[in-house]
């Protein structure tokens, strides 16, 4: 069972409340060699990470701060950016300072070192996995799959209906699932597309002659691209006026399986709605994908992927 999360989803448990509440906790935290999380409150000159907890202040000295500090791999950024988030460390010990009080001396290098030796590196290309936006990019979104360490999710796998920036998908902070698309170098690639259902499973939750809410996603001379569901998105016939991101009712004109089509009739658009900081809804929720085909049967355009090849 997977022990290890994105930072932010330990610090507010029974379990980690109960260890960093007191320095018996701490302490037997440290000998179980338990991954803990507190928030961040200073990162001071020398970029050591200071972080509040009900019993004591801890200090993450700069080179504990995270794999690839001492060896310049990582950036300093990745430091400063966690002050006022939570953060995981394991406990290495304690020492004295003015005042007759104790601040314990954490790592969360070590504690990331834990989560990619007794979680990372058993995963697999088609294993679904929790991660958290961290940072969007113009070719993709950057996740925390645990205890910090990163993952690339590019804009291509975010969904079927093609997007022009990850913001059209996420925000920073939201929890989402992923797909395991490649292991390289250690290097690790999600994909969410798969999750999001079949072109069969998502044109079900439509019927002809309906009319409904999607999105513009493009315009182009011989139409407008209107996306239903993340991943369902049909052409509209051409209309003047209108542009990407602008919320639209359309008209079902026909479902056509066979051709992996939707026409659609724009009858009025609105301006576009800011996106909520909620996942997607997912047809798939865990365990291990194979080979997921997104064409309906008997359709000669094959969309799928084949994980075990990635790997």
């Amino acid at each position: 069972m997977n022990e290890f999360y994105p930072e932010g989803c330990l610090i507010d448990t029974v379990c980690n409340q109960k260890y960093i509440s007191s320095q018996a906790g701490l302490t037997e935290a440290a000998l179980e060699g338990r991954v803990l999380e507190a928030r961040a409150v200073l990162c001071d000159a020398s970029h050591s990470l200071h972080v509040d907890m009900p019993c004591m202040q801890g200090i993450i000295p700069y080179y504990e701060g995270a794999i690839g500090i001492a060896e310049g791999l990582t950036r300093d950024i990745a430091l400063i950016s966690r002050v006022s988030k939570p953060v995981c460390f394991v406990v290495k010990g304690f020492e004295d300072i003015p005042g007759g009080k104790k601040r314990a001396i954490l790592s969360r290098r070590e504690a990331q070192e834990k989560c990619r030796y007794d979680y990372i590196r058993h995963l697999c290309c088609g294993d679904i996995i929790p991660a958290r936006i961290t940072r969007l990019e113009s070719f993709g979104a950057f996740c925390d799959i645990g205890c910090g360490l990163p993952a690339l999710m590019p804009i291509a796998s975010l969904s079927v209906s093609r997007i022009s920036h990850p913001s059209d998908r996420f925000c920073p902070g939201m929890d989402i699932l992923g797909v395991v698309s490649s292991l390289q170098d250690g290097r690790i690639c999600l994909s969410q597309r798969e999750l999001l259902g079949t072109w069969e499973e998502n044109a079900a939750m439509f019927s002809q002659g309906e009319t409904v809410a999607g999105i513009i996603r493009s315009v182009e001379e011989y139409g407008v691209f209107v996306e239903l569901t993340p991943n369902l998105a049909g052409l509209a016939e051409p209309r003047g006026g209108v542009f990407p991101g602008q919320s639209a009712g359309v008209y079902i004109k026909s479902i056509l399986p066979s051709k992996m089509k939707l026409k659609l009739v724009i009858i009025d658009t609105s301006s576009p709605t800011p996106i909520e900081c909620t996942p997607p809804k997912y047809f798939i929720t865990e365990g291990h994908i194979d080979h997921w085909v997104y064409s309906p049967p008997g359709c000669g355009k094959i969309i799928q992927t084949v994980f075990d090849s990635l790997d």
